[in-house]
């Protein structure tokens, strides 16, 4: 069996390819490419809630790798960030920044965030041709993460290209040189924070390694620092895209929300159910022989939980692959995970694509693709689905 992360026809449309690995067997071994062996693959719903929360699943990759050379030469600080953590240690770091996302906070920051919308897309008029991913997607959520950690404005276009490399499948020399320019970048800014304190968070951060080493290392700062910068943005820029897409490819679902803006919150999940951001979940792997459902997980298997595999299975949400705003069960997906790994920055991630959607509607109630659906670019990226463009006619 070929691996399907090889065949280009999956990131264009990788729904067809998860339902016939799902029908085969909901839990499988499926080969990776080239040398680097098979992977446990999880596809069903049940299974995949069971796994995220499975804590004889690790998610240390520095144990995984300790006896098997990678051949990687990625910065320290990004081979096992807070993701590739398991307690105590992702407990006490996640700990350090929970306050920063919870939904009270969040709410604190809308008229920011819908400020910062709004001065984007001042400049565009209907009867105009624009790239939404460009010109909203991408500025938005990255300008918004920036600001909270305190990063300058003059840096942010490299900042969005080093992540974006960062999460490129497959390039493992564009991967590597990434990391270490991303780290070394925080580990300058954190020395500068260190000089000039300042209210934002990687202020807080490095004020909470120089009073205590324990509590947080120089490394892990800056690890903590690059993932926040990194998961802070990018999956929220491909939630952007999706849902717009998704809506104007149902024009039926879109009425509805023109109809009555106020479904719009509640819309956010049928969305992030229907083409998730985070197609295949963060790393993880079995350290001893274990099961998820009724399959076998040989000790040493790396395990890939797909949120987009399950948020389509028919044996959990009825006519899966169709879009319905008005589904009872949406909040029930995965596309933000499950358990104690849950992704920390939901709350501002719904609320950024929320805005997002009700300031289309307002603003541009008759956009419209301005390419064929089958012609947009999507991203070479397992972990993230998301549109690399979408020219929107206004």
């Amino acid at each position: 069996m070929a691996s399907p992360f090889s065949d280009p026809a999956f990131y264009r449309d990788r729904y067809p390819v998860y339902a016939a690995m799902r029908q085969r067997c909901p839990v499988a071994q499926v080969p990776l490419g080239g040398s680097s062996g098979t992977a446990t693959v999880v596809t069903g719903y049940n299974q995949a809630r069971a796994a995220l929360a499975d804590p004889r699943l690790s998610k240390d990759t520095t144990a995984f790798f300790a006896d098997r050379p990678s051949g990687r030469a990625l910065h320290p600080a990004l081979a096992s960030t807070m993701l590739n953590s398991d307690p105590p240690d992702h407990t006490r770091l996640r700990r350090l920044v929970t306050r920063a996302f919870t939904p009270a906070r969040v709410q604190q920051l809308r008229p920011a965030v819908l400020a910062l919308a709004e001065e984007l897309v001042d400049g565009w008029c209907p009867g105009d041709r624009v790239d939404l991913v460009k010109g909203l997607a991408v500025p938005l959520p990255i300008t918004v993460i920036c600001q909270l950690l305190g990063v300058p404005a003059a840096d942010r276009e490299r900042i969005r290209r080093w992540s974006s490399d960062l999460l490129a499948t497959g390039d493992h020399e564009r991967i590597d040189a990434a990391s270490h320019a991303l780290a070394d970048y925080m580990s300058g800014l954190a020395a500068a924070k260190h000089r000039e304190p300042d209210a934002a968070l990687l202020s807080a951060l490095v004020a909470v390694r120089d009073e205590d080493g324990d509590q947080l290392s120089e490394l892990e700062l800056v690890s903590l620092s690059v993932l926040l910068l990194v998961a802070g943005h990018e999956t929220t820029t491909a939630a952007i895209g999706n849902s717009v897409l998704a809506l104007l490819q149902h024009p039926e679902q879109l009425a509805l929300l023109h109809a009555d803006p106020n479904r719009i919150a509640g819309a956010v999940d049928e969305l992030l159910r229907y083409d998730s951001p985070v197609s295949i979940a963060t790393w993880r792997w079995a350290p001893a022989d274990s099961r998820i459902g009724d399959a076998e997980v040989p000790a040493g298997s790396p395990v890939f939980v797909s949120p987009g595999a399950a948020n389509r299975d028919p044996g959990r949400f009825a006519d899966p692959d169709r879009l319905d705003l008005g589904r009872p069960d949406a909040r029930a997906h995965l596309a933000f995970g499950h358990g104690i790994h849950r992704c920390l920055g939901a709350p501002l991630a719904q609320a950024e694509v929320e805005i997002v959607l009700r300031l289309m509607l307002e603003r541009f109630p008759g956009m419209r693709l301005a390419e064929p659906a089958e012609q947009l670019p999507w991203r070479h990226s397992r972990l993230v689905r998301g549109l690399e463009a979408l020219p929107v006619r206004l």
